[in-house]
This record gives C-alpha cells, structure tokens and sequence, in this order.
C-alpha cells in the first residue's frame, strides 16, 4: 500500500509525463488499399495498381506507396515539390529526369530532386513494380 506521500508523488509523475501515441504503429496490408488505375497518376498512359499504404496512418510526415506499371504504361512527367525515391522491385523502367532517361531494373533507386521534372515508363516483359517515398510538406493530423 501506497504511502500519502508516494501516491501524491505518482500521480505528479503521471501528469509530468507525456502523452503516449494514439498507436504505437499502423499495420497496412496491401489487398486493402489496393486500386486499379486507369491512366496512372501526372497525364501517364496504360494501366496501373496503385497501393497507398501509408494514408491509413494518422499524424504520418511522409508518403510511402507502391505502384505497378503495368505493360507499357507510365507515369507522365511532373515537377517534384519535394524530393522522391523511386525503388524498383522488380520489372524494367524507363526514368526520366530533366530530359535525362536511365534504365533502371531490380534493387536499384532512383533519387529524385525537388523542382526536377520526373516521370517513369514500364519496359520490357513484366510489370514494373516501385516504391516510391516523399515527405509531406504539412504533417498530416
């Protein structure tokens, strides 16, 4: 049993202390936030699947999204406000940047800079499957 003492104390403490996290995490799964898209997203052509895997997380500071280009499909060429990775999973690409293209395949990123006109192709015999990161310019409540 508590002493008056210890239990003014503790209940100091627990005012004192911060406030945990509405979730300590946010678990997504990808059949449900899965979307076809026809055209893909900036004036692309084709089709895609789109998974938004990061708007389910509240107070999120970044975006964090798959996407599959599906045969010849793209996504059109837009100018970043903010930085952005493309990481390629699997599949062909075709990424531009500022009018210069480069192929990129499995297990490569690319890193693309904020004010950079960017856009992104499928090539070759398989879907091209990306992850693709950025930050929030307002921290979403």
């Amino acid at each position: 049993m508590f002493s008056p003492l210890a239990a003014a104390l503790a209940a100091v403490a627990l005012q004192a202390a911060p406030a945990a996290p509405a979730a300590p995490m946010t678990i997504v799964r990808e059949r449900d936030v899965m979307r076809r898209e026809t055209p893909p997203p900036h004036g692309g052509v084709g089709e895609s699947t789109a998974y938004r895997l990061s708007d389910q997380a509240p107070r999120r500071a970044m975006e964090f999204r798959k996407r599959v280009l599906h045969a010849g499909a793209s996504i059109g060429l837009h100018v970043l406000t903010h930085d952005e990775v493309y990481y390629v999973v699997e599949g062909e690409g075709e990424v531009t940047s500022d009018g210069d293209m480069r192929r990129i395949g499995p297990r490569t990123a690319a890193y693309l800079y904020e004010g950079s006109n960017v856009g992104i192709r499928q090539i070759g015999g398989g879907d091209l499957v990306l992850l693709i990161s950025y930050p929030l310019k307002a921290r979403t409540k």
